[in-house]
């Protein structure tokens, strides 16, 4: 099995991976904002969704589109347009329609698994921050001159998603515990949209200033 790297190489990866897991973004607001409000069904199944998003660029630095869409200004200046508008959609959606767990909130109204599933895969497929993120990050661990780089590039990546899972999952639990504090007070469920929503829209900040290098 030639495209495993050797095992130096995969504890160094998962030392970078938890690090990396730890570190805030637009995906783990998405999936504690939604434990928050729907339950961990939700926030799982926009984890799921968002591993989905992972491995689609996994499978897209290894075989060289990442690179061709950040060496084009145009596609990728399209990319964050699109990737940041998304997040100021979900910030507006947060304001608009507050959280489910909010006391005059009416039965029906929260998202079904399969459209969790596909705001996480959304959310993560429209970041261009995590194009370069994987172009930049992925390739530290194998060498340009192997002949199974791709192979290797493309492992890595999906083998990131159950290295983070240890990290992400506590999150989501322990989220969907504090919703039923939150249940009993209106007035900080509010808040909570509110800060969701100002989070959000610095992420969208954050991917417009984005730059290819």
């Amino acid at each position: 099995m030639n495209f495993i790297p050797d095992w130096p190489t995969i504890l160094q990866f998962a030392i970078a991976t938890f690090v990396l897991s730890i570190t805030p973004g637009p995906d783990m607001t998405l999936f504690v904002g939604r434990a928050l409000s729907e339950g961990k069904a939700a926030g799982f199944a926009c984890l799921a969704g968002a591993s989905t998003g992972i491995v689609v660029h996994t499978t897209m630095v290894a075989i060289g589109l990442s690179a061709l869409i950040v060496a084009s200004p145009t596609a990728f200046f399209a990319l964050k347009i699109v990737g940041a508008g998304y997040l100021v959609w979900l910030a507006f959606q947060a304001i608009r329609n507050g959280s489910a767990f909010s006391p005059e909130k009416k039965i029906g109204q929260s998202h079904t698994l399969f459209q969790n599933w596909l705001t996480g895969f959304g959310i993560n497929l429209l970041n261009p921050k995590i194009i370069l993120f994987f172009m930049t990050f992925l390739p530290q661990f194998v060498s340009a001159s192997d002949p199974h780089a791709p192979g290797k590039l493309f492992f890595l990546g999906v083998l990131f998603i159950p290295m983070a899972l240890p990290v992400v999952s506590p999150m989501i639990i322990a989220a969907d515990k504090f919703s039923m504090l939150l249940k009993k007070s209106p007035r900080v469920t509010r808040i909570t949209d509110w800060l969701f929503a100002g989070v959000f829209s610095a992420f969208a900040a954050k991917i417009l200033m984005a730059q290819a290098k």
